[in-house]
């Protein structure tokens, strides 16, 4: 009888919780409440930025915010033009540039985004920057953490519910909210994101580049240099991030859609 409530509730959790990702519009299973997620955010990005060592470059640290609040006035407008503002609540956008040589970036629930200056030279330009910014403000905003953190809780802690897996197991739910979301230094430490996830970032993160103002074109070479940087040791984004050459003709495929929004500026 235990075993038949609990199915049950898996079923009634998803039915409620599936919704259509931006752009895509493909139906997905969100079982966690975005705002709670939020404030495990917010927590942790401030041990982050506390960490650091942040940016004294002054004129990167403008640039990652200039672009950062370009891409996200982008974001707003293709939302609310689409009936998917909701997708914001809760969001309050903050653009942090830290000193290392990692070449990594991540955006966490609620639009905290870390930007890692070792990956600054591979971006070579604003455009560039505007690339990495749109791609992974759009694995938040699709909510694709959301949805890997939900797994990976049936998974490994058996709980559908955040607050109840927070009671009963903090420690192993706080350690799947780090890696669900790519936070650490160590590569392979996040969960992989599925070719499904990458391929809905790519093109979502066209749109907004392009609705920003930046060279949607500009993504081919960026992910070209990418790939090839590195040697046998790729950069860290790449350790969630794979790219290959399906990557590269997706992106050229979707590319006349995103110069329809980019054509417009």
């Amino acid at each position: 009888m235990q075993k038949t409530t609990f199915f049950s509730l898996i079923v009634i959790t998803f039915i409620i919780a599936c919704v259509k990702v931006p752009i895509t519009n493909r139906k997905q299973m969100k079982l966690l409440p975005e705002s709670m997620l939020q404030n495990m955010s917010l927590t942790e990005y401030k041990k982050v930025i506390t960490a650091g060592p942040l940016s004294k470059n002054t004129t990167d640290v403008n640039r990652i915010k200039n672009i950062g609040s370009n891409v996200s006035v982008a974001i707003a407008t293709y939302l609310k033009s689409h009936n998917g503002q909701s997708r914001l609540d809760g969001v309050n956008w903050e653009f942090n540039l830290i000193e290392s040589n990692l070449e990594n970036a991540w955006c966490m629930p609620g639009g905290k985004v870390a930007f890692y200056s070792g990956l600054l030279p591979l971006c070579k330009d604003d455009n560039g920057i505007a690339v990495v910014m749109g791609h992974e403000i759009a694995h938040a905003i699709a909510r694709h953490g959301n949805e890997r953190m939900s797994q990976q809780m049936l998974l490994q802690t058996g709980q559908i519910t955040l607050a109840l897996a927070m009671q009963s197991k903090p420690q192993e739910t706080q350690k799947l909210f780090m890696t669900a979301y790519g936070i650490g230094t160590e590569v392979g430490l996040a969960l992989p994101y599925s070719r499904m996830h990458e391929s809905e970032a790519d093109k979502m993160g066209l749109i907004f580049m392009a609705m920003a103002g930046y060279d949607p074109k500009t993504a081919i070479d960026f992910w070209k240099r990418m790939s090839q940087a590195g040697g046998q040791k790729p950069p860290q984004i790449l350790s969630t991030h794979p790219s290959d050459e399906k990557r590269i003709k997706d992106l050229q495929d979707f590319m006349p859609q995103a110069l329809k929004y980019y054509n417009k500026k």
